[in-house]
C-alpha cells in the first residue's frame, strides 16, 4: 500500500504536520521512537494555551486527537532506512517493516551535545536549561548562571539578565575581548574565569579552587545536529547554524531532496513547541500544495 505521506518523528512539528493532511483526508503514517526532546522538563512554558502543562500531557493529547483520524498509521519504531524519489519512497523500521508513501517530511528532532561536565545531564530539563523564554520567569529575577561552550553563550549571557542576575561561566570555553567584555558589564554580567569542577544539588556550582555558588537555575547552549541517521541517508543537504547543524530548507519546507521536507527542531532555529507546531503546520500545509498541483 502507497501512503500519501511518511512523517519521521511523531513530535510536536510531526503530529502538527499530518494533522494539515489527515484533515485533507490524505493516507498519513507517523514513525515515531516516542523520545521527546524536552522529555526530561517536567512543564512547558511559553506556548499558548498550555503554559506550565506537563509536555507529556500536551503530545499525548495531540497524539490522542490524531488518531481520530482514520486515515492515520501510527507506528511505534524508529525509522533505519530510506530510499526513492518523489511519489515513491521507501522507509524501513527497526523491526523490518517497510512503508512506501509519496512524499516523506522529516520531523526528527535534535540530539543535545551537553558540556561534558559532571552532573549536569542529570540536571538537564530540570535546572539546567537552554532557552530563557520556556524557563527563566520561573526563576523568580533569582541568581542564575550561564555556562560556556561557544560563541552563542555571549549570546546566552548578555539576554538573559532579563531574567535575573547573571554569572558567566567561561569554563574555558571562551576567551573575551574588550569590547564583548563591555557589553557585558554593561548588562551586569559578572565573569568567572575559574573552570567548573562539577555540579552539585539543584544548581549549585563547584568550581575547581572549592568554591560552590549557588543559583536558582543555569543555562547553557547546547550544540545540536539531526537526531536521526535517516537525514544522511536521504542526503539531505545540512547547514552550520550558532546552534549546531540542521537541514536547509526552502520557504515551503522543502529540502535539497524533490518530495522530501523538513520541519520543527531539525530544520529551523531557534527551537521551542510553540514554534515547532508551527513549522510543522506549515509543512504539512506545503506537501499537501505538492500532492495536489505537482
Amino acid at each position: 500500500m502507497t501512503h500519501d505521506v511518511i512523517v519521521i518523528g511523531g513530535s510536536y512539528a510531526g503530529m502538527a504536520a499530518a494533522l494539515q493532511l489527515l484533515r485533507a483526508h490524505r493516507k498519513v503514517v507517523i514513525i515515531d521512537t516516542g523520545e521527546r526532546r524536552n522529555r526530561f522538563a517536567p512543564h512547558a512554558q511559553g506556548f499558548l494555551s498550555q503554559d506550565g502543562v506537563d509536555p507529556a500531557q500536551i503530545a499525548a493529547t495531540a497524539k490522542a486527537q490524531l488518531e481520530h483520524y482514520p486515515t492515520l498509521t501510527w507506528v511505534n519504531a524508529k525509522a533505519v532506512d530510506a530510499s526513492g524519489t518523489i511519489d515513491s519512497f521507501t522507509v524501513t523500521t527497526d523491526a523490518g517493516t517497510q512503508y512506501s508513501a509519496r512524499r516523506i517530511i522529516l520531523a526528527t528532532g535534535v540530539s543535545d551535545k551537553l558540556p561534558e561536565i559532571e552532573g549536569l545531564k542529570e540536571r538537564w530539563g530540570r535546572h539546567v536549561f537552554h532557552c530563557p523564554y520556556c524557563h527563566g520567569y520561573e526563576l523568580n529575577k533569582g541568581k542564575i548562571g550561564v555556562i560556556a561552550t561557544g560563541e552563542m553563550s555571549i549570546h546566552q549571557a548578555r539576554l538573559i539578565p532579563e531574567w535575573g542576575d547573571v554569572t558567566f561561566f567561561l569554563n574555558d570555553a571562551l576567551v573575551l575581548d574588550k569590547e564583548t567584555l563591555t557589553q557585558l558589564n554593561a548588562r551586569g554580567v559578572q565573569i568567572e574565569t575559574t573552570p567548573i569542577a562539577r555540579l552539585s544539588g539543584n544548581a549549585d556550582v563547584v568550581l575547581t579552587d572549592g568554591r560552590s555558588l549557588s543559583f536558582a537555575g543555569l543555562f547553557t547552549a547546547s550544540t545540536n545536529a539531526p537526531a536521526s541517521p535517516i537525514v544522511d541517508k536521504l542526503g539531505c543537504q545540512i547547514v552550520e547554524t550558532g546552534f549546531g547543524t540542521m537541514i536547509q530548507t526552502d520557504e515551503g519546507k522543502a529540502t535539497n531532496i524533490p518530495g522530501v521536507y523538513a520541519c520543527g527542531d531539525v530544520a529551523r532555529v531557534p527551537h521551542s513547541v510553540s514554534l515547532a507546531v508551527g513549522d510543522g503546520a506549515w509543512a504539512g500545509a506545503q506537501v499537501h500544495a505538492s500532492l495536489v498541483f505537482g
